[in-house]
């Protein structure tokens, strides 16, 4: 009962709001102000290293009042986005007093016309078959959004000039290096250099304790042969922990440069790959022995 006084109380509190605001006087063309969150309720972005290879990051909310809250649909916001990020899996969450919950989204891609940076929330909060929905500025509370928004448009302006993906991975007995093929398809339309790739937190090449494996291949309009790096992969760390545990071991930077900048763009295994590179390195590392 005390639930359903709170929450009452709350949505009755966002109607009188809401209404209130509706009365004000406005100029004509200006736009309704985000309706703001109960002091109760914060939230806030943040991307953990299990959500990087996936591109997906976490809205967290916490509820600081004295009964449970119900958040259904939830949509992130963004002038960087190219559409609103949304809730993975269709549900409610329960926010217990008190609590905190994390709500995992699917980034979109990255809209790289735009200078513009701020984050919004919308929140449908639940009781029964009343819905409320609330908007709210998001503090991106690790700062992982500006650098992901640079790097991925890079990556998009690498596309104009080639593809650049792991083609096959081909695992290999103790003591010898795997071969990962890195290839680059050049489309055509664009320049590019390929410089070097790094070591991963689990994998390097051989002969290399930790840094990077050289490519240094450069593509240019007109190019269109497709050029195949092989890469002596060997793991940089034979402890089990560092496999069960594993979340970027797979995700790689590639060292570029555009138009005489450089900079960096990640290169990940696909799901697939990345599960026979973590199984090679258990054998490689020979943890059954």
């Amino acid at each position: 009962m005390l639930r359903r006084r709170v929450v009452r109380a709350l949505i009755v509190l966002f109607v009188a709001a809401a209404a209130s605001s509706a009365c004000a006087v406005s100029p004509p063309d200006a736009q309704p102000a985000p309706s703001a969150l109960p002091d109760e309720v914060t939230v806030a972005l943040l991307q953990l290293r299990s959500d990087v290879a996936a591109r997906q990051a976490q809205v967290e909310v916490h509820n600081g009042s004295e009964a449970p809250i119900e958040i259904g649909e939830i949509a992130v916001t963004d002038p960087r986005f190219t559409e609103p990020a949304t809730r993975m899996i269709e549900k409610t969450s329960t926010v217990l007093p008190g609590g905190t919950v994390n709500i995992r989204i699917q980034l979109p891609e990255m809209a790289c016309d735009t200078a513009d940076a701020a984050s919004t929330v919308e929140l449908t909060f639940i009781d029964g078959d009343s819905e409320v929905v609330r908007t709210a500025p998001l503090p991106d509370r690790l700062g992982f959004l500006p650098p992901l928004y640079e790097r991925e448009c890079r990556a998009q302006a690498l596309a104009d000039a080639a593809t650049v993906t792991f083609a096959s991975f081909a695992p290999s007995p103790p003591g010898v290096p795997a071969d990962l093929a890195l290839e680059i398809v050049p489309t055509g339309d664009g320049a590019a250099r390929i410089v070097a790739i790094q070591s991963t937190n689990l994998l390097t090449y051989a002969g290399m304790v930790a840094g990077s494996f050289p490519i240094d291949v450069t593509v240019a309009p007109g190019d269109t042969a497709t050029t195949t790096v092989a890469l002596p992969l060997v793991p940089l760390r034979c402890d089990p922990h560092a496999v069960q545990e594993d979340k970027r071991g797979t995700v790689f930077n590639l060292e570029i440069e555009l138009d005489g900048q450089p900079g960096l763009v990640q290169v990940v295994a696909d799901e697939d790959m990345r599960g026979r590179i973590l199984t090679w390195v258990a054998d490689w590392c020979e943890f059954d022995g």
